[in-house]
């Protein structure tokens, strides 16, 4: 296993890297912020009274959870129903997914709505809370970071940011060069990204926004502040919050971001080498320092998680921070630059939840295990299970293996599919045979 970064390095570069972001680029979400009637100062007092009127947010000493996908929030009577199936079934914390692509699934000041909801008169967060906090279940607002478009043409809406900051976006290694002197806002730009999503959907997802872009850090920054002072969550879960792989961000943003990271590392000689090159090539810094490289790409995932953390608790102390992240320690460290056994050892996350999907009880056991040691304290861990993966039987095992490895609880990938897919076949709803079998469920 390769060395990881320390905290102390993580510290260091997010210091170096809130230096080079503070360059102008473009206007960024805060400065129509300032445009608005409330003050920062009031905002928090508006704030602190809310949630002191809210009271302590729901904890349990086993956290048995349930990822739901947006879809599920799109209609009103699907929302009513999936809080009782939770409830019925034993499980008692919802994770629901607000911002799936770039948009909002709840009242929000940043985003437009999604466009499943945009025609109804219906806040489906909101809806989620009151019905959940009715049967005693908690509610975590999972919050999509990077990935902000994967659907077939362009979103509707003029004020989504894929159609109204594309120079936010993410570009691979592949398209770089190409896409250097393209403008952002000429249409040659989104559909060359579009196109190699396309080519490539076993490498990534969708449109990404560039992690170390000052204008997307902040719109995500003001996402997660926004849910945290409007809404009486038990607690906000990051999701995507890495890289989509090592092939990305080339950017032409990105790559001059970093020739400013880096230049202070360089002897003058070295330098004025490397600048003759990228004269040339956009890739000559990136090619010639992969390991400072990765470390800059790293430090802006790291840099983006601490700076959530602390604002969410002087908003809400309440409120646990949590993120979904890769199982596989390396791969998540050295491919995703999503480094977050340094975010625990930091404490600027509450709880990991490894999504530890495998069928295989002996790698699941593994990475959980490693993650426990990872958190230090073991509640810190929720374990990721793919229900998808793993039917009945195998989801019933890997919920006796988390309970070995003694964490603070578990979440099932999905109640979408569990019941749809994982309910056919005549042999009884999933989630009540798995309720029934391990958490007392109806």
């Amino acid at each position: 296993m390769k060395p990881r970064a320390g905290v102390l390095f993580v510290l260091a570069a997010s210091w170096a890297c809130t230096m080079v972001a503070a360059r102008p680029e473009a206007p960024a979400p805060s400065v129509r912020r300032t445009a608005r009637a409330d003050t920062v100062a009031e905002r928090l007092r508006e704030v602190r009274r809310v949630g002191a009127e809210a009271g302590p947010t729901r904890r349990f000493s086993e956290v048995r959870g349930l990822w739901v996908v947006r879809g599920t929030l799109a209609e009103e009577e699907r929302i009513r129903r999936m809080v009782a199936d939770a409830a019925d079934a034993g499980f008692n914390t919802l994770i629901v997914q607000v911002r799936g692509r770039g948009d909002a699934f709840y009242a929000s000041r940043w985003e437009p709505r999604a466009e499943q909801v945009a025609e109804r008169d219906l806040d489906p967060l909101e809806r989620v809370i009151e019905e959940a906090h009715a049967r005693g279940l908690a509610v975590h607002a999972w919050v999509n970071t990077h990935l902000v478009w994967s659907g077939e043409g362009l979103p509707q809406s003029p004020d989504h940011l894929v159609n109204d900051r594309p120079d936010w976006l993410a570009v691979p290694r592949a398209l770089a060069r190409e896409l250097w002197r393209v403008e952002p806002h000429d249409p040659r730009f989104v559909a060359a990204l579009r196109r190699y999503t396309a080519d490539n959907p076993e490498s990534v997802e969708g449109l990404y926004t560039s992690p170390s872009h000052p204008g997307a850090q902040e719109r995500i920054y003001d996402v997660w502040m926004d849910l945290a002072e409007r809404y009486e969550l038990d607690g906000i879960h990051f999701d995507y919050v890495r890289f989509p792989s090592g092939a990305f961000d080339y950017s032409r943003g990105a790559l001059d971001r970093f020739r400013s990271w880096v230049s202070p590392r360089l002897s003058p000689e070295r330098l004025r080498e490397l600048d003759e090159a990228y004269r040339r090539d956009p890739l000559a810094f990136a090619d010639a320092l992969p390991g400072p490289w990765g470390e800059f790409r790293r430090a802006q995932i790291t840099r983006l998680v601490e700076r959530i953390y602390h604002g969410v608790k002087a908003r809400r102390p309440d409120i646990v921070v949590s993120a979904a992240v890769f199982a596989n320690v390396e791969d998540a460290y050295s491919a995703r630059f999503q480094d977050w056994r340094a975010w625990l050892d930091a404490g600027i996350v509450d709880v990991v939840v490894p999504m530890a999907y495998t069928p295989e009880n002996g790698l699941f056991a593994t990475q959980i295990r490693e993650a426990a040691v990872s958190a230090g304290r073991r509640e810190r861990v929720w374990a990721g299970i793919g229900a998808y993966r793993n039917g009945v039987g195998g989801t019933l095992d890997k919920i006796d293996l988390a309970r070995r490895e003694g964490v603070g609880g578990l979440v099932l990938f999905s109640y979408d599919w569990a019941v749809t897919e994982g309910s056919a076949g005549g042999e009884g709803a999933f989630l009540k045979r798995v309720g029934s079998a391990r958490f007392g469920g109806r």
